[in-house]
């Protein structure tokens, strides 16, 4: 089972990368941003070939966000967390309570991120 978890997974990426239509402005680090929490999250290849989507549509919103110069800390923290709180019910109905828990503190630690760059002058 393992072993065919280590190859069904950069498979199905692959797939989905070249399959998936190109968003403009969306680089191929952005994409693997979304694989990176994907395999953070250990999901299966069914619920990766349904969340992988979801976090690859939300990425240019991220990107957006994180990049206006006009928004503080604090409007850039809640305007991410009303994207993430979009897509919510869709991702815990794909994944396992603690998957989801796990994928909430990868984005908390983001916000944090995003945060700190913002007091840095970033």
């Amino acid at each position: 089972m393992n072993k065919i978890f280590t190859l069904a997974v950069p498979a199905v990426c692959l797939i989905l990368l070249t399959t998936a239509p190109a968003v403009p402005g969306q680089t191929a680090e952005k994409l693997a941003n979304a694989e990176a929490v994907a395999k953070q999250l250990n999901l299966t290849p069914q619920q990766e070939a349904k969340v992988l989507p979801i976090l690859k549509e939300e990425g240019p919103k991220v990107e957006q966000i994180k990049n206006n110069p006009s928004l503080s800390g604090i409007q850039k923290m809640k305007e991410l967390r009303a994207i993430h709180s979009q897509t919510a019910p869709q991702l815990q109905q794909i994944l396992s309570p603690e998957q989801y828990q796990k994928l909430q503190a990868i984005r908390e630690q983001r916000i944090k991120e995003v945060m700190a760059a913002k007091r840095a002058g970033h």
